[in-house]
């Protein structure tokens, strides 16, 4: 006997409370009881057939009286009268409780009429629009009612399905068929479980939700039999005497009942999870098995006794593997809430079984779920204490390195409770104050901290390392007094001191930490761009910047003196200044400020490190800005420093001089090179043109230039010194009103340093060469930029050309200096970095630097777009170095000037043609310095891909390239004449690469064009010699039949047939004698051309191009394309 179901909605209604059960004795004293209460409470209140189409129908006297509390409530909001029950449902979400007292005084009354609104409830919720009629309700032919339901969905437009959740109260209703069968029809067959997916998502999603209110229901019935189990012990432990017998047996009788009912609930519920859960969690739709697996874990942590064991966890398990990433966040999710219920104890062997891919899933593509995976696995080593191993933690760890910050900052969250949160990581000493005791602690932490990153042999990055744990050790990060403290002397510590390795490694802490507080995430790598931070955090952080000021201010200067001499720990001190928060200096830490100064001023006496000098200088930089207060006292002291500098370097420069050449010793040399080493780092800071730098640097060079001798280290120094003076002239330029004089001094003087870099190109010394070749590109660059920026107002601009001897100078340096004989081949495995070396590795980043800034001068149009095309000519053979930097540098050159860019790749591919013919004629085949035809070839198919999909976009440029094409082969030809083919006539198998590219009318228009040139008798030549035409005509009118349109020219020789290419040749229709220039039909066009509607074919082809217009610009028309979507979700996949 199946229960009555008003019963269960009137528990689950009450779930929050214990539910008397005792009283679902009597189905119709249940009833009887409700209706009377009803009637005291509510008087008048009548049957609520109203809400229905239905019952209208079959109970119109009825539907004469007073609406439901529902529909008067809104009535009385002058809403609109609702007809079905999803209406009311939709309308009345603030009486939602009325509406179920409703509903159910209508199931009272009429069951058949009640079910029968509640299924096109079900049925609207699906979003379809059809009614379900008491006729098709009691038919028996399901096919036709399917058919007749899915004749009016709508889920394109409504989709209500989705929004079936906000109805989940109407899912502790059953409504069984028959009261003495156990037929539901949400675990039926038929319509519901068709190719439907809105129906098949409703209803799986109603028959979970039922389960779940299912669960409630036997929850509280547990609960009551629990106390009358234990009502009755007492009864029982009483004495005889006192005992009632009749008692006990009333007790007994409702435990039984209890349990009874606890007993139908259970078949019930093992009733739906057979009959939907198995059969639709491993549904085609990822939204019912996402639906599934999340109530499959509130059944397992709801009620444990039943669904927590491993035959319900093994879907979980295995749904962990699942391809949408839903569907897996929502299995991580629900494991995380059983874990944290401490019930691990029941899943022991689900976790030895599943540890591997739960440890896996923190690798997971989706962002999302490998967070929940770091968390999961937070919560197992919180609760399970030695199911991770020591080397799962350290897998784990890693992840405080990776470039997804939540992530890395969730992974900081476990290292810092697993590591650094433990109680017993310091115990105090006895009799220690309170100052020692947060000491030591600071210290156990940061050992711990150190012994982590000293295992990791992968990461060094103390900064991606603090900001993954800023979240959640930022106390023990901001802590600067202690972590000061612990390189500071210290006298009761003193078997605690830390080693130098240890005291370096809390020096990149401290400088990390202050990093962090004063700038904030994101890192460089971990977030798209920088953070909008609101009004607390711009808060919170100037008040560390506030703390870490007035703390450094006077720690500083004692960690410089006592570091004096390790350059290393110096550098990273030194960056502390730059994060002081201005607006808290007073002159109160003039003293401080003092002992800084002077610090500073002997680290950069003693020292020459460039890491070094180069933080000394941005930290004179913040101290001397003009706002602070103490800048009264920084600035002086640094001018003095420069002076000082600058007065040694001219003394020794004046002795070292005799008759124009260079003689200082070694000692001189050295004091020489150093001193300039400095004033470059500051030059770059700060500009230093009052004290007559560029001076110094010309004299240095020209003894270099007339003489030579001259160090190899002091000419790059004194290049650099005047490569900086000349980016701050030119930064400078422009600010006021320039006069025409002052225009032409400058101009002069860009020109002349120009000329001293050119020279320097042919030095012997590479490293003089790159440096020369590096500030010729930074200077002309910047001075591009300056004349882009310029204002008409400000005067004269200052205009400079680099003349052709200098740009052909530059062009002859990439060539020589970076296309140099690679040791792999492009086409095969890419070698690892252990197999290549650090030297290699060294000698590639310094090639691409050159490259890039020999890009940099095309892309600002300081050099041609024609100087590009030596370039383009690598592009395949130095893929795997250069291939990144050679198409950036294509599609920016393309973006400035389509044409122009499409000549230079025209160029390009003519002059490898060319000097491959010419290497031919001459017998020499095997020369490495010339490209092969198949080289070639697939060089002009790599740079067809760079066009994109987008043919409309670039339709001029394609056009442009086969009209210089055609025109490059048939140069001379005379149609009448000759009878040989031209000698070009294998580059047109070279043009074929593009012919993919173009629309079809424009295929049409270029094979006119190509007809002009070499006439009808010669393009139905089937001659072996004009097999390159053939093929060429075959890729224009896009034919695929044969295999007669092979590339047929070989990489060494001049006819030997290639077959790389035969995949992506096109092949050649048999022509008639009579020109038959038919195309073929669109089922054997390429895939391009299938996406092309006919209706926007023939708009295109209205206007297509003129022999005339081939050179011009083309219309611009839009291509709509468009594919039919097939609904492969649709698909039902059986338990």
């Amino acid at each position: 006997m199946i229960a009555e179901p008003t019963l269960l909605s009137r528990s689950v209604q009450k779930e929050n409370s214990v539910v008397d059960v005792s009283s679902c004795a009597s189905v119709h004293h249940v009833s009887s009881e409700r209706n009377e209460n009803r009637q005291k409470t509510v008087r008048g209140k009548r049957k609520a057939r109203e809400c229905s189409e239905n019952a209208k129908r079959k109970h119109s006297k009825s539907s004469n009286g007073s609406l439901g509390r529902a529909e008067n409530e809104q009535l009385k909001n002058g809403d609109v009268e609702a007809v079905t029950l999803f209406e009311v449902v939709s309308m009345g979400r603030n009486a939602m409780q009325a509406v179920v007292d409703d509903w159910i005084d209508a199931y009272t009354g009429d069951r058949d009429s009640a079910l029968l609104d509640l299924i096109s409830f079900f049925i609207q919720c699906s979003g379809c629009k059809g009614m379900v009629t008491a006729e098709m309700f009691q038919s028996k032919k399901g096919t036709d009612v399917m058919s007749k339901m899915v004749e009016d969905l709508d889920e394109d437009t409504g989709l209500q399905y989705k929004k079936f959740l906000a109805f989940p109260w109407i899912l502790t209703v059953t409504w069984p068929l028959d009261m003495d069968s156990g037929e539901y029809p949400l675990i039926m067959s038929g319509l519901y479980w068709k190719r439907v997916r809105a129906f098949r998502h409703t209803c799986t999603l109603a028959a979970v939700k039922l389960l779940s209110a299912l669960v409630n229901v036997a929850l509280n019935l547990s609960v009551s039999v629990d106390n009358s189990q234990r009502l009755y012990e007492v009864e029982l432990a009483k004495m005889a005497s006192k005992r009632a017998s009749p008692r006990l047996d009333r007790i007994q009788r409702k435990i039984s009942e209890l349990q009874d009912r606890k007993c139908e609930i259970e078949n019930m519920m093992d009733a739906i999870f057979k009959g939907v859960f198995l059969k639709r969690y491993r549904d085609v739709i990822p939204e019912i098995r996402a639906i599934c697996m999340e109530e499959l874990t509130v059944w397992m942590k709801l009620y444990s006794s039943v669904f927590l064991n491993d035959s319900y966890l093994k879907y979980v398990g295995w749904m962990m593997h699942d391809k949408q990433p839903d569907v897996r966040l929502k299995c991580v999710l629900g494991l995380q809430a059983l874990y944290q219920d401490q019930s691990s104890s029941k899943m022991d062997l689900f976790t030895i079984r599943f540890k591997e891919r739960m440890i896996s899933m923190t690798l997971d593509k989706d962002h999302e779920v490998a967070i929940q995976a770091m968390r999961l696995l937070m919560v197992i080593s919180q609760s399970c204490e030695d199911v991770l191993s020591p080397d799962d933690h350290k897998n784990v760890f890693q992840f405080v390195y990776c470039s997804h910050r939540p992530l890395a900052t969730t992974a900081g969250e476990f290292l810092y409770n697993r590591l650094l949160s433990n109680h017993e990581l310091s115990k105090p000493r006895d009799g220690a104050s309170d100052q020692e005791r947060h000491r030591e602690l600071v210290l156990a932490r940061v050992r711990a901290l150190i012994h982590f990153h000293t295992e990791n042999e992968l990461h060094q990055h103390v900064l991606y390392l603090v900001d993954s744990l800023w979240d959640s050790a930022g106390a023990l990060l901001k802590d600067w007094t202690g972590l000061t403290s612990l390189l500071l002397p210290h006298t009761s510590c003193q078997e605690q001191a830390l080693s130098s390795a240890e005291e370096a490694f809390v020096i990149e802490l401290i400088l990390a930490s202050v990093r962090q507080a004063a700038e904030g995430p994101p890192l460089s790598g971990r977030g798209a761009g920088k953070k909008v931070i609101n009004t607390k955090e711009k808060k919170l952080q100037i008040d560390d910047c506030t703390k870490l000021t007035e703390h450094f201010i006077k720690v500083l200067p004692e960690l410089l003196s006592k570091y004096s001499e390790d350059a290393e720990k110096l550098a990273s001190l030194l960056k502390i200044p730059q994060y002081f928060q201005t607006d808290t200096c007073d002159h109160e830490n003039s003293q401080c400020v003092r002992a800084l100064l002077a610090e500073l001023e002997a680290a950069v006496d003693r020292h020459t490190d460039a890491g070094l000098l180069e933080a000394a200088a941005r930290s004179y930089q913040s101290l001397c800005a003009q706002d602070l207060p103490w800048h009264s006292l920084a600035r002086p002291s640094f001018d003095r420093l420069i002076q000082h500098w600058t007065d040694t370097l001219g003394t020794r420069l004046g002795e070292s001089l005799s008759d124009g050449c260079f003689t200082a010793n070694e000692d001189s040399t050295l004091e020489f090179l150093s001193t300039l080493k400095k004033l470059n780092a500051f030059n770059v800071a700060q500009d230093l043109s009052k004290w007559s730098l560029y001076e110094l640097g010309t004299r240095l060079l020209d003894v270099e230039i007339k003489h030579s001798g001259l160090p190899m280290e002091v000419t790059i120094e004194a290049l650099r010194c005047m490569c900086s003076c000349i980016l701050w002239k030119l930064n400078t330029f422009g600010e006021g009103l320039t006069s025409r004089e002052s225009a032409l001094q400058q101009r002069s003087q860009l020109r002349a340093f120009c000329e001293k870099c050119h020279r320097c190109l042919s030095h012997a010394e590479q490293l003089v060469r790159e440096q020369a070749f590096m500030c010729l590109s930074d200077v002309l660059i910047a001075h591009n930029y300056q004349l882009q920026m310029w204002d008409s107002s400000a005067g004269t601009p200052l205009l400079y050309t680099p003349d052709p001897k200098l740009q052909k100078a530059l062009l002859s340096f990439v060539v020589e200096h970076v296309f140099t004989s690679p040791e792999q081949d492009t086409h095969s495995s890419k070698v690892s970095e252990s197999e290549c070396g650090d030297g290699r590795l060294e000698d590639l980043h310094r090639r691409r630097n050159l490259l890039a800034a020999y890009c940099k001068l095309i892309v600002h149009s300081v050099l041609e777009m024609s100087m590009a095309t030596e370039l383009f000519k690598q592009y395949v053979k130095f893929y795997n170095d250069f291939g990144d930097i050679i198409k950036e540098t294509l599609n920016r050159t393309r973006q400035m000037d389509k044409m122009e860019s499409a000549r230079t790749l025209v160029q390009c591919l003519q002059q490898l043609y060319l000097r491959l013919k010419q290497e031919q004629d001459r017998g020499n085949t095997c020369s490495s310095r010339v490209q092969t035809y198949s080289s070639i070839k697939e060089l002009a198919r790599r740079f067809s891909l760079t066009f994109g999909w987008d043919q409309i976009k670039s339709r001029e440029s394609l056009a442009m390239i086969h009209r210089d094409g055609i025109e490059f082969v048939f140069k001379g030809f005379v149609q009448q004449s000759e009878k040989h083919s031209p000698p070009y006539i294998s580059y047109l198998t070279i043009l074929s690469e593009f012919s993919s590219k173009l629309l079809k009318p424009d295929k049409k228009t270029i094979y006119s064009y190509l007809q002009k040139f070499a006439g009808e008798q010669v393009i139905n030549n089937r001659e072996e010699s004009w097999m390159p035409l053939i093929y060429y005509r075959a890729s224009l009118m896009g034919t695929a039949e044969g295999e007669d349109a092979i590339s047929f020219i070989s990489s060494d020789t001049n006819k030997q047939p290639s077959l790389s290419n035969r995949s992506r040749s096109p092949s050649v229709r048999q022509v008639n004698s009579e020109g038959d220039q038919r195309f073929l039909s669109p089922s054997l066009e390429p895939k391009g051309n299938e996406l092309l509607k006919s209706s926007e074919d023939s708009k295109v082809q209205q206007a297509p191009l003129s022999r005339e217009q081939l050179s011009s610009s083309l219309v611009s028309d839009k291509v709509l394309r468009s594919s039919d979507e097939v609904d492969v979700d649709t698909v039902d996949i059986d338990g």
